[in-house]
């Protein structure tokens, strides 16, 4: 069985740092680009960052570009979101994602595979 699995969420106060993780289970990520979203109490998902699997290309949404940096180790299944200067409009639960596209596209229907997602709360 095919499945993601994020873990590394939690509460952090503005201007601090956390690392997210996505392991991909049963399957390599290689095929796939790679993608993390977010959602925030209230609102839709959005992508935020993206991770091409043809030439390892990154891409990033306004709001988190130079504050976030995703990663991926495809010999370890594993994706990374480094997300530094969190801002309390960062909260919310971020989820990762596999499609078998070959560029970045943050249209949800495209994503085969989502992980369950893991919270993020940024708060004094």
């Amino acid at each position: 069985q095919l499945h993601l699995a994020e873990s590394g969420g939690g509460l952090v106060q503005p201007g601090g740092s956390l690392r997210l993780s996505c392991v991909g289970e049963g399957f390599s990520l290689d095929y796939y680009v790679m993608t993390w979203f977010r959602q925030a109490p209230g609102k839709e998902r959005e992508g935020v960052a993206c991770s091409s699997n043809m030439d390892y290309s990154s891409h990033y949404v306004e709001s988190v570009k130079g504050r976030f940096t995703i990663s991926r180790d495809d010999s370890r299944r594993t994706v990374f979101l480094q997300m530094n200067d969190l801002e309390p409009e960062d909260t919310g639960v971020y989820y990762c994602a596999a499609a078998s596209i070959s560029v970045c596209d943050y249209s949800p229907g495209l994503y085969d595979h989502w992980g369950k997602g893991t919270l993020v709360t940024v708060s004094s």
